[in-house]
């Protein structure tokens, strides 16, 4: 596999957890068994017993562990491509921007984890009356679900966004159960497939106003540096190059929606031809292909992944 194209990194985030993960690079790198031990002491969570020792999958998807550890991952197969790749920019679905904020230097791996290990907490805390819910919409268009989130939110008079816009065929909308079921009516009468997910809130609606506020406090306390290269924003899916407005902008991430297809589109049309997701289960990578299908694209492009340590060592950097 050859990296020889402007290279955009990708960094997966919640979903993309799987029992085992990291372990082998951890094993193999006293640095990233170095990082899976400062998460575990920030964070005051037994992590690599949970993802290494134990196969219990709600453990394993409980958002105050997943956040930490599949950083961890992902900041560790970075740290075994970072010596022989210059990326061009890099981007991260969700939890994984602050992934993608560590590689770019934006922020230290300390100050990485110590963010995303609170974001985990307030987002596990975030909903104790269970009145927030998400679903994913499938084999709908962009503005046919933008119209439905519309409807039922002005039917029900309650919260409801697109949250996630992740390719032209897959979109996950947020608010409350009631506007989401609300929704979900429309979906089927619009011959569309909805698929309810098992989360604990409304994520990235407006229902995370008070942990966002919370995590934006800890944002400002955080040093923040120059990106040696761009990072692409979840919120307005376009290239940012400066400490302070990534920044800014991750203070309002948590209640706004992740523009997925907006940042691949955007990276393509800045020159970028390939993308490597950074990170366990391929699943950004997957998501690159129907957005580039959707745009005007021509020439050659390439869509890796290093989800492993033998994935990451197997890369050829030309």
């Amino acid at each position: 596999m050859s990296l020889s194209l402007p290279t955009a990194l990708l960094f997966p985030g919640q979903g993309s957890q799987e029992p085992g993960m990291g372990r082998d690079v951890a094993e193999y790198a006293s640095e990233a068994m170095d990082l899976w031990k400062k998460a575990e002491k920030i964070s005051g969570l037994p992590l690599r017993a949970v993802y290494w020792e134990s196969e219990d999958a709600a453990l394993m998807a409980d958002t105050r562990h997943l956040q930490p550890a599949l950083t961890v991952v992902n900041m560790s197969l970075w740290m075994t491509l970072a010596s022989k790749l210059s990326p061009t920019c890099a981007a991260g679905h969700s939890l994984g921007e602050y992934s993608a904020l560590a590689a770019a230097r934006a922020l230290s791996p300390e100050s990485v984890l110590e963010l995303v290990s609170l974001r985990g907490r307030l987002m596990a805390d975030a909903d104790p009356e269970g009145k927030g819910a998400m679903a994913a919409i499938l084999k709908l268009s962009r503005e046919t679900v933008a119209d439905v989130a519309r409807a039922a939110a002005e039917a029900t008079g309650e919260t409801l966004i697109v949250a996630n816009f992740n390719t032209p065929a897959q979109f996950v909308i947020s608010g409350t159960k009631a506007a989401v079921e609300a929704a979900l009516r429309l979906v089927k009468e619009k011959k569309g497939r909805a698929v309810p997910l098992p989360v604990s809130g409304a994520f990235h609606s407006p229902l995370m106003a008070s942990a966002a506020q919370e995590l934006a406090t800890a944002l400002k306390r955080m040093t923040w540096s120059r990106p040696t290269f761009p990072v692409y924003s979840n919120v307005t899916g376009k290239a940012v190059s400066d400490g302070e407005s990534l920044r800014e902008l991750a203070a309002v991430q948590m209640t706004s929606s992740v523009l997925w297809i907006d940042t691949i589109a955007n990276q393509w049309r800045d020159g970028v031809r390939t993308w490597l997701e950074v990170g366990p289960k391929g699943t950004l990578s997957r998501m690159v292909k129907p957005i580039l299908d959707a745009i005007p694209t021509e020439g050659e492009v390439s869509i890796l992944t290093a989800g492993s340590l033998e994935t990451a060592r197997g890369l050829d950097v030309a």
